[in-house]
């Protein structure tokens, strides 16, 4: 199974501000949405947020205002720039491309954010 490839998780103090990227091999093409999810101990998978191929993003309500998803659809590239964390956002983060239904996931990035 292809994975995406993930960097940016670490330490975080409440507050402060991360910034997460996703890089799908060139393999995957004809990406739609790309995507974070995140899973905390404990608690099932959710979505984070999303972004289409014409730039549409959603969010999850716990995050609206403070994380941004960007795209770089040549670089088969998604971002996630995460500011004003909070320790409630800690979990493992996962990238997700979805091709038509196909879905591609990395092996997760820790995020932890101390209060």
């Amino acid at each position: 199974q292809v994975q995406l490839v993930e960097s940016g998780g670490g330490l975080a103090q409440a507050g402060g501000s991360l910034r997460l990227s996703c890089v799908a091999p060139g393999s995957i093409f004809r990406i739609t949405i790309m995507g974070w999810y995140r899973q905390a101990p404990g608690k099932q998978r959710e979505l984070v947020a999303s972004i289409t191929n014409g730039g549409f993003p959603n969010y999850a309500d716990s995050v609206k205002g403070r994380f941004t998803i960007s795209r770089d659809i040549p670089k088969n590239t998604v971002y996630l720039q995460m500011n004003s964390l909070k320790p409630e956002d800690t979990a493992v983060y996962y990238c997700n491309a979805d091709r038509s239904g196909v879905h591609y996931w990395g092996q997760g990035t820790q995020v932890t954010v101390s209060s």
